[in-house]
């Protein structure tokens, strides 16, 4: 028997073809060793019975936990996630039994710098209330809605990994004032791309649009309190394409409601799909997305060829890419 990868059935389009496109799909079907499926059953957690049928796991949203590989007969020895982030998964559990876990930094490094651009410039130029005046044929209103100029302002950069460092170099050609925050990259790399390498808390009290880029993780689950937003300036404004829960959403909620900052623009949320009750739905000054504004054909092929490659490489004996540390 070949080596068995199972895909999730989240990355199945609405007509039943994968989401990335055939392309990918080559990669493994040139593969005369390694057999592969669509899982069958659509599960919001990898169970175990899944576990014990295949080699390999190709995940984009369901879960993979301690639960998932607590049986005996645990097979898989590998999980790929389509996308860069991996909070999803128990890197730890997974490592304690043998699994590697892999991710795609290289392939969403531009599409996720380029959707934050996308908030940012939407923010500056006020568009949706400019969007609103033209369907409402309020045009006369145009000269109270000014949008803001980006070579007198500051753009901040919380987390400067790949995606980060892809926003600071992309928005260097706009003249502005560049700020980044993290412990993890030295002064001199950020240095090197136009910016200032600077504590969160500055960064948060002299930007006017602050992204957040960071992993969640323990260290950064609802960093951004009511303490940090509280720092942030009332004409600014937050931009999340991180993970929802690096925010307090209740936190942010409330500095909206009394406008303590001017907006945000969300990607993500703690909670996935949004409640249809959920306070930010009804705000004029928040822009929303699905958690997929940076979703595009080009991101989903090149996702979708790192992590395939990373399972045909450990199929054939080699070490992946882009292993992720336990």
């Amino acid at each position: 028997m070949g080596f068995r990868i199972g895909l999730t059935q989240d990355l199945l389009d609405a007509t039943g073809h994968p989401s990335f496109g055939q392309g990918p799909m080559g990669l493994l079907q040139a593969q005369s060793d390694i057999e592969y499926e669509f899982i069958p059953e659509q599960v919001t957690e990898i169970t175990p019975d899944i576990m014990a049928r295949y080699d390999g796991l190709y995940v984009n949203s369901p879960k993979v936990t301690a639960a998932s590989v607590a049986r005996a007969d645990c097979r898989v020895k590998i999980v790929a996630r389509h996308g860069v982030g991996y909070d999803s998964v128990d890197v730890k559990a997974l490592a304690d039994k043998g699994i590697l876990t892999t991710n795609t930094p290289v392939a969403v490094r531009r599409p996720v710098a380029v959707a934050a651009l996308t908030f940012v410039f939407a923010l500056a130029g006020k568009l949706m209330i400019k969007d609103q005046l033209t369907r409402q044929g309020r045009w006369h209103e145009r000269t109270s809605h000014m949008g803001l100029g980006l070579t007198s302002r500051t753009l901040g950069v919380l987390g400067a990994g790949g995606i980060g460092q892809e926003l600071l170099a992309l928005a260097k050609p706009f003249g502005w004032r560049m700020l980044a925050a993290d412990p993890h990259v030295p002064a001199s790399r950020i240095q090197a791309l136009g910016a200032e390498l600077v504590s969160p808390e500055t960064l948060l009290a002299q930007s006017d649009f602050v992204v957040a880029c960071m992993i969640l993780n323990e260290q950064t689950h609802h960093f951004l309190n009511a303490q940090r937003l509280s720092l942030m300036p009332a004409h600014a404004y937050l931009v999340n394409m991180a993970r929802g829960p690096v925010i307090d959403e209740p936190a942010l909620i409330d500095v909206l409601k009394r406008g303590g900052i001017a907006g945000a623009a969300l990607d993500v949320f703690e909670q996935e799909p949004v409640a249809v009750d959920n306070p930010l739905l009804k705000m004029d000054n928040v822009l929303l997305t699905p958690h997929s504004l940076c979703w595009t054909d080009e991101c989903f092929d090149q996702i979708a060829r790192e992590g395939l490659n990373c399972l045909i490489t450990f199929a054939k004996g080699g070490t992946p890419s882009s292993v992720v540390k336990a």
